[in-house]
């Protein structure tokens, strides 16, 4: 059983969490601030995590069952634990539905409203899976999913949904969809092959990085507009920045004929992009204040 787990973490890319957890918490910390002029409380902090591990280890485990076929046919992911025989299907399930178990346990711990969105995270994580069979927007979806992380952490401490809290959630999602557009260069040829929908496939390298280049120029506005309409300060306001330089250094990183450095542009920049707002964000709320 420990080796399956092992090899199930391995399969769902575990420590890609980062991308979203950062969020979740900024989520949090700032709803508290902003709503109830408070900072979230230890237990919140914790049923947060637990949604989240849940949340995202379920939809990367249905992300794996569902594409089984397709990764077994691209050279790429045909190493994946499902297409080498390394962990079985049923297997694989069962883990999905102890994580979804893990979701729904830790938002009946937080509030109401938590609970009543949860049918809308569990659709936006199946359903995703299926867009690229018929949609080159399928970057965007993955971006409004993965956008529910920093909108839970929200409704977590607050109860409630603000135009605040949307800003936050739609910048997270475009900043998602523009580095999920960088990563599917590498499988454009496949894709095409496959009759497999993604921006790449649909308007070639050159075009699919212009458009991430746009969605992350969106995602600098976003975060801009967090510093207008709230009262973060300069601590935020750094990180702000330094946002804004990694995302046009990742650009930097990857050419219409040149993605060898992809996986620096995709893991390493937007990785340490996410802890840096959140950090700034944590400094600016939690340890500049006097509470």
């Amino acid at each position: 059983m420990i080796s399956k787990i092992r090899t199930f973490l391995e399969m769902i890319k575990f420590e890609h969490t980062i991308f979203a957890l950062p969020f979740a918490y900024m989520g949090a910390i700032l709803g508290a601030v902003v709503v109830d002029k408070r900072l979230p409380e230890w237990s919140e902090c914790g049923w947060i995590l637990m949604a989240m591990v849940g949340a995202r280890t379920a939809a990367m485990g249905l992300n794996r069952v569902i594409d089984k076929a397709i990764d077994a046919r691209n050279p790429r992911t045909a190493s994946r634990a499902i297409p080498a025989g390394l962990i079985k299907s049923t297997e694989t399930i069962l883990f999905i539905v102890i994580s979804f178990a893990l979701l729904f346990w830790a938002a009946s711990q937080l509030n109401s409203l938590s609970v009543k969105l949860l049918p809308i995270a569990v659709f936006m994580t199946v359903i995703y899976s299926y867009t690229k069979r018929f949609t080159w927007a399928c970057h965007i979806v993955l971006g409004l999913t993965i956008g529910l992380a920093p909108l839970g952490g929200w409704v977590a401490v607050t109860g409630e949904v603000t135009w605040t809290s949307i800003i936050l959630y739609l910048t997270v999602a475009i900043w998602t969809a523009g580095f999920d557009i960088i990563y599917a260069c590498q499988d454009i040829e496949f894709d095409r092959k496959e009759g497999l929908h993604s921006i790449p496939a649909r308007f070639g390298i050159a075009g699919a990085l212009a458009i991430a280049r746009v969605f992350h120029a969106m995602t600098t506005v976003g975060f801009a507009l967090l510093f207008v309409f709230t009262d973060l300060g300069w601590p935020y306001f750094v990180g702000m920045v330094i946002a804004a330089g990694l995302l046009l250094y990742e650009h930097r990183l990857v050419k219409p004929n040149d993605l060898s450095k992809l996986n620096a542009a995709f893991f390493t920049m937007n990785g340490v992009l996410s802890a840096v707002v959140f950090a700034f964000t944590f400094i600016d709320l939690v340890v500049v204040r006097t509470w």
